[in-house]
This record gives structure tokens, C-alpha cells and sequence, in this order.
């Protein structure tokens, strides 16, 4: 579900045209619908209330303030895994004990500021790091609570670049080192050992692969109980998959009553990461026509927002649905929809079949709001695009569109070429 639709043949996202956005604030730009994550929050929570889980947002899926804003509204907490991130829970008031801190590649710094803001816990991601909280919390004098992210060995139906249960990818850390970090865990006296979780993918549509990682997680928490150790958490991730194309994806509901049963036998505080699952849909991509080329073999749609500002098709082969903001009985053909930057890779879709449309048409690339501005960057000295935030029939720019001054900012000739 989600609230860009039609209305007299002009695409609303709630109840604003998606024209008059771009005729504000020019084109391309993201914007974001405040109900859809609304409701997309809610949804988890009503699915999983007899638990009453702490919900933490994958913030790397979206970053936006005013969406970040938003789910604190809603008593979400945050999946971090930066101190950027770290930073940006805490400026819009999110509560330290709802924040959990993953990421393989942990710095000092990093640790350091997330120890001394009280996050929630640290999910460790290999023997070296959990080293490493023990030295900071002993010079910093404080005894942090620690998650070991396991990697049950689980593959996930989903692209092989977003995958990370598996021991062939670089995440968590296998049952038998966790079982040794618990039985030795006198060795780091400054920390406290109070959970374990699992992350085993993203955009994963089916609940298989969750419930046979949950089932090896609540085989080995069995084990730990055996040996003397007892847990308070368990932190099941994210991952949850979204309609993109003709994918069937499970609901917030389906998806409780299958993992559900598992976790009341754990008998542990339940944490959840989703992240695609509650903006993924709840944001588009809209982008101008530029020109249609024709080189005899195939025909181009050559629009101005480019794989900088949304790397998706070209990083994953990712599908979005593309369609024109004004609904137009224009004959359709088979043709790719590429942008202006130097690359074979600068594409949207391949041999999609669409209306011939002319130049200034928009366009909005669907299903934009997981992945989408906080993968841009600033390749070909292009300024990241404006993200724009509705609400009702409201809607203000939440991030301007950057200037070629902020391109430049703190860059400097060196002063012995001068």
C-alpha cells in the first residue's frame, strides 16, 4: 500500500500533484509521503503487539529527517551503523536506549561517542572488535552492553549483493567462535554480554529463510543456557521484502504469525531492524524528459536524473516501475530510460515498454524511498537532488538541492601551484 495514485489522470502523492512539486522546486527530486511510512510503522507494530518488540529503523535506508522525525513520533528507535547516523537519531531526539549499533568496520571514534550517548547495545561483528568495545568501555570506565551478530550460514533468496547470512559474506560471526566468545567471556570483564542477532539480507520476500535462521538462533540460545549464559535479547534484523515489479512479498502480519511462535519460545526481548519494508514504497524519483533518441537499433528515453542519484538499476539490476506523471494514450514502445552521466552503466530500464513522450515530460521512478538518496552522490560535479516531504495536502523541502557552492565547499588549490 502506498499513497502515490492517480487522480484525474494526474499522479498525487497524498494530495498533492506531483506537478506542482516540480514546478516549485524543478526536477529531478525525491519526495516522501508521511502516511505511507505512517502506516507501514503501524502495520509492524499491530503484527507483532503481543511482544511489544523495540522496533529500530535501518536508517541507512533512508536518512531523511523528516522521516526519521516521523517514526520517533511513532516510538521507533534506530539501526545505526556509523556515527553520522549515531548523530542524526540523536538530533531528532531518539532515544539512546532504542538505538543498536551494527557495522563490520567499527572505529574508535565511533565506539567511543556511541558508549558515552548509552545506546542500547553494540552488535559485534568479529573477535577483534569485541577487543576493541572491552579497551574503549575500560578507558572510557564504562560497561556497555554487546550483541553478538551471529551468521547462521543462511542463504536468502534475494540479489547475491544484498545477502549477509551466509559465511561466504564478510557479516556476523559463526555459532562455534559465539559459543567460545560466551563460555569466555570473563576475558572481557568491562562488557555485558546481553544478546545475540541475526541479519540475514534485504528485499526478502518469503519467510522461509527467516524462520529456518530464527529456528538455528533458538537451537544455539538453548546451548548458551546449557553452558551457564544467560540473554536478555534477540535482535531478528530486517530484511523484509517490498513489491518492486511482481514480487508477492509477505505482510507485516504473515510474517509475525510464521516467526512469532519461534520468538515466545525464546523468551527474550524482541528487536526489529526494518527498514525497505516501511519507505521503500513510501517514495518516489521524479525526473524530466530531455530528448528521445533514436539510433536506429534501439530507442533512448534520456531523462536528467542519472545513476548519481539513484544507483539501484545499476548497482543491483534493480527493477522500479516508470511511469508518466500525466496518464497519456500516447503509443507505447520498447525503449531505455538513461540519464546524462558518462556511463554504459546510467540507465533506469532496459527495453521498457512505455509512451513516446516529449521533451519536459516527468517521469517518476516508483518505489524509490529505500536506497535511493542515501546511496547519490556528486559523480560528474552533479548536486544531490532536493528530497521533498508530504504531508495531507502539505509539503516542504526537507533537503535543498545542492549548489555548485556546496560541491566546492573546503576544496582548495594548493598553494604551491599558485
Amino acid at each position: 500500500m502506498h499513497d502515490f495514485l492517480f487522480k484525474k489522470g494526474e499522479l498525487y502523492c497524498e494530495d498533492v500533484p506531483i506537478r506542482a512539486i516540480a514546478q516549485k522546486v524543478g526536477t529531478p527530486f525525491y519526495v516522501y509521503s508521511h502516511h505511507t511510512i505512517v502506516d507501514h510503522f503501524t502495520k509492524i507494530q499491530k503484527a507483532f503487539a503481543q511482544i511489544d518488540p523495540i522496533i529500530c529503523f535501518a536508517m541507512k535506508s533512508n536518512s531523511n529527517l523528516a522521516v526519521l522525525k516521523t517514526l520517533v513520533d511513532l516510538g521507533a528507535g534506530f539501526d545505526i551503523v556509523s556515527v553520522g547516523e549515531l548523530k542524526k537519531a540523536l538530533l531528532v531526539k531518539a532515544d539512546p536506549k532504542k538505538i543498536v549499533f551494527a557495522s563490520v568496520g567499527k572505529t574508535e571514534e565511533e565506539i567511543a561517542t556511541a558508549m558515552k550517548a548509552g545506546i542500547l547495545f553494540f552488535n559485534v561483528e568479529s573477535l577483534p572488535e569485541l577487543a576493541e568495545i572491552n579497551r574503549i568501555a575500560k578507558r572510557l570506565r564504562k560497561k556497555p552492553k554487546v550483541a553478538i551478530r551471529v551468521n547462521p550460514d543462511v542463504s536468502a533468496v534475494t540479489h547475491e549483493k544484498i545477502t549477509t547470512g551466509t559465511l561466504r559474506k564478510k557479516f556476523g560471526i559463526d555459532l562455534k567462535t559465539t559459543r567460545g566468545i560466551f563460555k569466555n567471556r570473563r576475558k572481557y570483564p568491562n562488557l555485558e554480554f546481553s544478546g545475540l542477532h541475526i541479519h540475514i539480507g534485504s528485499q526478502i520476500v518469503t519467510k522461509e529463510p527467516f524462520i529456518n535462521a530464527i529456528q538455528k538462533l533458538i537451537e544455539f540460545i538453548e546451548r548458551l543456557r546449557h553452558d551457564g549464559t544467560q540473554l536478555e535479547y534477540l535482535d531478528i534484523g530486517g530484511g523484509l521484502g517490498i513489491i518492486y515489479k511482481d514480487e508477492k512479498p509477505q505482510t507485516a502480519q504473515d510474517f509475525a504469525n510464521a516467526v512469532l511462535p519461534y520468538l515466545e519460545k525464546a523468551g527474550l526481548k524482541v528487536v526489529l531492524e526494518p527498514g525497505r519494508f516501511i519507505v521503500g514504497n513510501a517514495g518516489i524519483f521524479v525526473t524530466r524528459v530531455l530528448y528521445l533518441k533514436d539510433n536506429g537499433l534501439k530507442k533512448f528515453l534520456i531523462v536528467d536524473g542519472g545513476m548519481n542519484d539513484l544507483i539501484r538499476p545499476a548497482l543491483y539490476d534493480a527493477y522500479h516501475e516508470i511511469v508518466p506523471v500525466k496518464e497519456t494514450k500516447a503509443l507505447r514502445k520498447k525503449m531505455d530510460v538513461v540519464g546524462p552521466i558518462c556511463e554504459s552503466g546510467d540507465f533506469f530500464a532496459h527495453d521498457r515498454e512505455l509512451p513516446v513522450l516529449k521533451k519536459g515530460d516527468l517521469l517518476a521512478i516508483m518505489s524509490a524511498g529505500a536506497y535511493g538518496y542515501v546511496m547519490s552522490s556528486n559523480y560528474n560535479i552533479r548536486g544531490r537532488v532536493p528530497e521533498i516531504f508530504v504531508k495531507g495536502n502539505q509539503f516542504e523541502i526537507s533537503k535543498p538541492r545542492e549548489s555548485f557552492k556546496d560541491l566546492i565547499r573546503g576544496e582548495r588549490i594548493p598553494t604551491f601551484l599558485n
